[in-house]
């Protein structure tokens, strides 16, 4: 494509493609597309392990990395432990989610006792995140993206050194314009439509937001993002002037990804309604399925969430706990069991290849954009 973005990170197709999934990252990078991984659920161990195999498989080809580098979370600034931050758990928070599996027929005497959490929040503090960030740094990404808030001052330095365009996440014209005060170079417009963290803006009135929002600072690209899971719908957003898209819940239902078996069926059966915007997983809003999960916290008498990580601490466990237990029939489980996903739930009815997904990106697209073209006149 005739694209500035395409061309400063070598890629065909300005498809970017948000995944805690390897495979994903690698057949969307080989597509044409850009894969960026999602690390916060690595260690610095990890990640290395999961970058040295997409550098295998992709041969060159450019990818990014995206990181959870909030600038308000509980225990930012200090040295802590997620066993010390456990303890900061109320226990009228553990006794409703052992109460909730017990409705479910899951008996929760050994959810806190370590084995269902692997899990390490320090990667979100700045300095864990500096660790992740060195891991990565020795591998040839060409974009770091963080998800939550403004990347701090010495990454920013640090990748545009490197050579690497600097990525963040905004849901407001007040958030981008702080990104670009940064120096930021890519903002990922993510309307309220949008799976995991977003705001509540719609994707249709952010992204001219944003762009009125910056146009004065030069050298910065938009990606719009929430609700995306077409070409037509990738056409409709670059007529208003982004430089492409970010997709993180269209690859949720194919063959490539991370999804248990029970979450890959519910989205498939889901329509666009089936999705909720909620604190329940996080301590920060998410649009995720709706479940029992979803129901509970919402209900009257329901504790009021805990800010992040204490409340990844607290639910983690029970969300590993009920994927495990689903996938082996248990009926109560299926009930609760959840992830993170878009209102485009509704349009992804069929499991497919990422190839097939880009492949099908680029018709729609040059379609969508044919039509516009016919539509004016001579």
């Amino acid at each position: 494509m005739k694209n500035e973005l395409c061309s400063k990170l070598g890629i065909d197709f300005p498809l970017f493609a948000f995944t805690h999934c390897r495979d994903v990252v690698a057949e969307v990078t080989n597509a044409g597309g850009f894969g960026v991984l999602g690390a916060v659920g690595l260690t610095p161990e990890t990640l290395e392990i999961q970058l040295n195999w997409i550098d295998e498989k992709v041969k060159g080809k450019p990818y990014g990395v995206d990181l959870l580098i909030p600038q308000r979370m509980e225990g930012r600034e200090e040295q802590i432990s997620d066993a010390e931050l456990r303890e900061r758990i109320p226990p009228e928070h553990k006794k409703f989610i052992e109460d909730l599996m017990r409705r479910h027929q899951i008996d929760p005497s050994d959810l806190w006792d370590g084995r269902y959490d692997d899990r390490d929040s320090s990667v979100m503090r700045p300095d864990g995140a500096k660790k992740m960030l060195e891991v990565a740094f020795r591998h040839p990404i060409k974009m770091f993206v963080n998800a939550l808030g403004v990347p701090p001052a010495e990454i920013i330095e640090e990748a545009h050194r490197r050579g690497m365009l600097v990525g963040a996440l905004t849901g407001s014209r007040r958030h981008a314009v702080k990104h670009a005060e940064a120096g930021v170079d890519v903002l990922v417009a993510a309307g309220g439509e949008a799976g995991g963290h977003c705001g509540e803006i719609a994707t249709i009135v952010l992204v001219p937001e944003v762009l009125d929002a910056i146009k004065d600072y030069a050298n910065m690209h938009v990606l719009a993002a929430g609700g995306i899971s077409t070409g037509r719908q990738m056409a409709a957003c670059m007529a208003m002037g982004a430089s492409g898209v970010w997709c993180g819940s269209v690859w949720l239902t194919t063959t490539e990804a991370e999804t248990t078996p029970t979450v890959k069926e519910k989205m498939l059966k889901a329509t666009s309604a089936n999705t909720v915007r909620s604190r329940s997983r996080t301590g920060k809003p998410t649009r995720q399925l709706q479940s029992a999960w979803s129901d509970a916290w919402s209900s009257k008498g329901a504790p009021e969430p805990l800010e992040m990580p204490l409340q990844g601490i607290l639910t983690r466990p029970a969300m590993v706990r009920v994927d495990k237990l689903a996938e082996g029939g248990h009926e109560g489980a299926k009930e609760i069991a959840s992830y993170f996903v878009g209102q485009t739930v509704g349009l992804m009815n069929e499991e497919k290849s990422c190839r097939s997904v880009v492949y099908e990106f680029m018709q729609d697209y040059a379609e969508a954009v044919e039509r516009l073209s016919n539509a004016l006149a001579d």
